[in-house]
């Protein structure tokens, strides 16, 4: 008989742990004798708007990550130069320093916080002066050996690298590359076909330069693409499209593309693998002379024209996901839209309580009860707070922590199923704490102290009764995750103030460093195992419904919730989780039911051939 294998030439792979989630296992089906499960996996990718710029401009520079963004520079008319500096959070653009000099197509290097502005069109002509961005000033730094405009740029603020450019003499183009070292430009490797307004981006010995203008008269287009090693530059394929005035994210083995001029203005966006280039989803906008910083899988893109100047920001994100890990689906609205507040419990048995609801002061003392598919009231906690740390229970609850009107954040309550009743107060005054473990042996950790509301490291372990020291975290941190047994407890993401994805295992004494989290977020909520977490929700520069798995040692990505949101109620396990109330910015009641992964068959029931 003709098997399967016969007539495809291919089977489901067998294996005993899930492979790398990369884009190298796209489409891949396998079967995961460990868990008894059958698994693909697949990439999604798309633009999606961010916040606008205050000033609409073209020909502006761009640096940093995609929530860590900076753009300077630019003209906001045919002869009107700007100084403009704006600093992206991921989710909305506020003023930073003035440059010393207004500039139009100059090169960019660095990041939010160390940035680098070079050469360009200013007022008096085309330039060669530097200036580096500490965070809130610019200040003079070495100037260039060649003065240019439009002009490729990579590296950091202390390893800089500016290459190409438009130069006021014939042939008007510039192949030359010069290397910057904190203070002083020295020359580099020449590109080996002069060009400028061209893509770029990388670091000083692994740089990427592609498109531009090639011709004198600046009419031929071009789609080549090179690569400098720190010496000199290699040829290598070709962008599918070519353009004038694109940007670029990324490294030089791992790079996107975006926008330019073909005619007319364009959408395409390419990404680059270090041999070869395809393309991916347009932009929401088409544009040219835009500004372009992030990485390959979390781009950013500001400005630019499309037509009249653009305050328009995007952001490309490309995540991969087995969507046989899961699905969320709507469970019962709460009774009340809340915020800032947590949870406990199980899927079909949760309990939420606590927040913050407006008007001020705010702070709600609410407690609902869940039993799978409608919530109902519970018992009011003697306090009302939000930011509070929880664990056990619906039939078993603890409360601890969190802001409240007289200002009491050291208060525990217990919760026996319908009425709260005191606990031993916490030796830290805190909120915005996390929780774990059950009512009688319990965990605290990390959370903000006032008056600054500044990040902590605390740990504590409650008995039933009283609150004593435990190991101190690894990393100070408030709004982050937690989930697990007091014993054998997780916690992960957060501010430090920064926001962060890293993840903590504690043993009962000790924290230590686990697998980070694949996006950083804060405000997110949690449930499972230390060896079976699930994350979910939170702000990772903007309101997010992302989702991740922890195995132990490393966080897999999910599909996300129907219902982005922060500030979250969660509860239950990594196969069985609850989600509920939260910010989308505005306050809902909205519910979701997590299902994850299922043992639905044994190693030895499946048969591949």
């Amino acid at each position: 008989m003709t098997t399967y294998n016969e007539l495809a030439g291919l089977r489901v792979n067998y294996v005993s742990s899930d492979p790398t989630l990369n884009t190298g296992n796209e489409g891949q089906v396998w079967y995961n004798s460990t868990s008894g499960t059958l698994k693909s996996l697949v990439q999604i990718k798309a633009w999606s708007a961010g916040g606008d710029m205050s000033t609409a401009r073209n020909e502006l520079a761009g640096a940093g990550v995609q929530t860590a963004g900076l753009v300077f520079g630019g003209a906001t008319a045919p002869s009107t130069l700007s100084n403009a500096t704006e600093e992206y959070s991921g989710y909305t653009w506020s003023n930073g320093g003035n440059l010393s000099t207004a500039r139009a197509g100059p090169g960019s290097a660095g990041t939010q916080t160390a940035g680098l502005a070079f050469a360009g069109r200013t007022p008096g002509g085309v330039s060669n002066t530097t200036e580096e961005y500490d965070g809130s000033t610019w200040g003079p730094g070495g100037n260039m050996a060649t003065s240019r405009s439009n002009l490729g740029g990579a590296g950091t603020q202390t390893a800089g690298l500016g290459f190409g450019g438009y130069v006021t003499s014939p042939p008007y183009m510039s192949n030359a590359t010069e290397e910057y070292d904190g203070s002083a430009w020295a020359a580099g490797g020449n590109l080996n076909i002069s060009k400028y307004a061209l893509g770029s981006c990388g670091i000083q010995t692994a740089a990427l330069a592609f498109g531009g203008r090639v011709a004198p008269d600046g009419t031929v287009f071009s789609n080549s693409t090179e690569e400098y090693n720190g010496s000199a530059w290699t040829t290598v394929n070709n962008l599918n499209t070519a353009r004038i005035d694109l940007a670029g994210a990324g490294v030089q083995t791992s790079a996107i593309a975006f926008g330019g001029f073909i005619p007319p203005s364009s959408a395409a966006t390419e990404e680059y693998d270090g041999t070869t280039w395809v393309t991916s989803p347009n932009m929401g906008t088409a544009r040219y002379t835009l500004a372009g910083a992030g990485t390959r899988a979390a781009a950013l893109a500001a400005g630019g024209r499309a037509g009249p100047r653009q305050t328009a920001t995007e952001e490309f994100n490309s995540t991969i996901f087995s969507p046989a890990t899961g699905a969320w689906a709507s469970g019962g609205n709460m009774g009340t839209a809340r915020a800032d507040f947590t949870g406990c419990g199980t899927q079909t048995a949760g309990l939420g309580f606590g927040g913050y609801a407006g008007p001020a002061p705010g702070y709600r003392n609410l407690t609902e009860e869940y039993d799978g598919s409608t919530w109902s009231p519970g018992g009011n906690l003697a306090t009302a707070r939000f930011g509070l740390g929880a664990a056990g229970t619906q039939t078993a609850g603890l409360a601890f922590g969190g802001e409240s009107t007289p200002g009491d954040r050291a208060a525990t309550e217990e919760y026996d199923g319908s009425t709260w009743s005191p606990g031993g107060n916490l030796a830290t005054a805190r909120y915005y704490l996390a929780g774990a473990g059950t009512q009688t042996a319990a965990l605290g950790f990390g959370g903000a102290v006032p008056p600054s509301a500044t990040p902590v490291a605390n740990t504590e372990e409650y008995d039933g009764s009283t609150w004593t020291t435990g190991g101190t975290m690894g990393t100070s941190r408030k709004k982050l995750g937690g989930c697990g047994l007091q014993t054998a407890a997780l916690g992960f993401g957060g501010a430090t103030p920064t926001t962060t994805a890293a993840t903590e295992e504690y043993d009962g004494s000790t924290w230590t460093a686990g697998g980070s989290l694949n996006t950083a977020i804060k405000e997110l909520a949690g449930g499972g195992t230390q060896t079976a977490g699930l994350a979910f929700g939170g702000n990772s520069g903007s309101i997010t419904g992302a989702t991740e798995l922890y195995d132990g040692t490393s966080w897999i990505s999910a599909p996300p919730m129907a219902t982005a949101r922060n500030l979250l109620g969660g509860a239950g396990t990594q196969t069985a989780g609850l989600a509920f109330g939260g910010q989308t910015p505005s306050n809902t009641a909205a519910t979701e039911e997590w299902s994850g992964p299922q043992t639905t068959a044994t190693a030895s029931t499946l048969t591949t051939s």
